[in-house]
Order: structure tokens, then sequence, then C-alpha cells
């Protein structure tokens, strides 16, 4: 059963990430729910993010994959990250008409402070469009903390 991730930085001032900032105008406001060992991020896509007519922007779903793995980072490892290497396979094509688009990641592998996160896009019909392999250089407990970062827990 999914249970709705509740967002860590919603009152932290200065707060606008592209990705998951629930006010910024031009964002994408993504959801990140907790199912088992993984993240799964909702997003409802719109004609503002195409490439060609009607389909998604290929950036647009590379974003979709580097935020959903940050949340991994940000839900089960409890610290804060930056992207070092984002790896993107493009299968199939997301309709910009489609209703919503799930993004399934979970922790691949753990080296030191580098984990690496595989993630999966898959459109409303539960069809796999993206793949992407997301390596992070987590920070250390004092770092994120410095960083205005608690901890993120569940709803």
């Amino acid at each position: 059963m999914m249970k709705k991730i509740k967002n860590p930085w919603a009152d932290k001032e200065g707060y606008n990430c592209f990705g998951c900032a629930p006010d910024n105008p031009i964002g994408l406001h993504m959801q990140f729910y907790e199912d088992g060992d993984d993240v799964v991020g909702v997003w409802q896509p719109s004609t503002h993010y195409q490439g060609w007519i009607d389909i998604l922007h290929g950036g647009i779903i590379a974003t979709l994959v580097d935020e959903t793995g940050a949340w991994v980072i940000t839900r089960k490892l409890q610290t804060t990250a930056m992207t070092v290497r984002l790896n993107m396979q493009y299968r199939r094509p997301i309709m910009t008409t489609d209703k919503e688009v799930m993004v399934r990641a979970r922790i691949a592998q753990q080296m030191r402070n580098f984990v690496t996160v595989n993630v999966e896009v898959l459109d409303s019909d539960g069809k796999t469009c993206a793949h992407g392999d997301a390596t992070y250089c987590t920070f250390d407990h004092n770092h994120a903390r410095q960083m205005g970062f608690t901890g993120c827990d569940l709803e």
C-alpha cells in the first residue's frame, strides 16, 4: 500500500524547486509516495511541457527521473544529495494528453556516499516509456542539517 511522503521543504523560506515545489508557477508539482522499497512519483503532464505536438519533452522526462531519484535519497537515507550522473534510455513517447505519469525508483547500489538509483517512467497504461540510472553524492547528516533538512516522514 502506497503512503504519501510529507514534503520536508514545504515550509522552508525560498523553496521553489522546479520538480516538487507546490507553489512554483511553472514547476512540475510532483508528489511522492512510499511503496515498500520504492519511492513513487506521480505527475500530470500538460502541453506546456511538450517537445513535439502532444509528446512530452525528453528533458522533462529526465527531470522526472532525477527528481524522483533524489526523493529516494531524501526518504530512504534521510539526507540530501547532489546529482553527479544521469543516464537515460527513452523507449516510447509519453503523450502530454496522458492523464498521469508514474515514476518508480529504488536504490540499486551504494558505495560510500555515492548512491545509484534505478528509475522507471510509466504512462497511464502502465507501459514503460523511459528508464534512468541516477547517481547521487549524498551529504552527511550535519551538512544536510545546515541546508535545513531535518527529516522526511510519511503523512
